[in-house]
């Protein structure tokens, strides 16, 4: 088995503003544009007002699942943890992930504050390993049989 320092872990935050994961995936391509249009880096950056403490088993192949409308519905994958100070002083976390989305199997997740760890034990597989037609199910039907607790 190996050693907690080389398990991934992960991540999970509500993602606030978005009802749908196309509505994420649509930000994350605008950032994008915007990114080129200034002559930045090409990079996704969500900053998180703690720093997690856990850097190693994050970076060991972590991702930041996110939570739409009461379900973990997909993640990205960590690429680096940046403390940052803000402009009022304020120290920051800049999580970098992974532009491309990954939709997982639905589950249920109840509203908090800020990020919490997800052991891998409790992560949702990606939508592509659930099963055959799972993935090509619309998905508003995914959702209702995640609620049903079917999917």
């Amino acid at each position: 088995m190996p050693d907690s320092a080389t398990t991934p872990l992960h991540l999970v935050k509500l993602c606030v503003g978005c009802d749908a994961v196309a509505d994420l995936e649509d930000w994350i391509a605008a950032r994008m544009r915007e990114c080129t249009r200034q002559g930045r880096p090409l990079e996704q950056v969500h900053t998180t007002r703690m720093t997690p403490k856990r850097r190693a088993e994050l970076l060991a192949g972590g991702s930041l699942y996110w939570v739409i409308k009461g379900l973990i519905q997909c993640r990205q994958r960590l690429i680096d943890l940046r403390p940052v100070v803000d402009a009022e002083g304020i120290g920051r976390c800049e999580l970098v992930l992974e532009p491309q989305v990954v939709r997982t199997v639905p589950r249920p997740m109840r509203a908090f504050q800020g990020w919490r760890y997800l052991p891998p034990a409790d992560a949702p597989p990606d939508l592509d390993q659930a099963g055959a037609g799972v993935a090509d199910m619309p998905e508003a039907l995914r959702q209702e049989l995640a609620d049903l607790g079917l999917l």
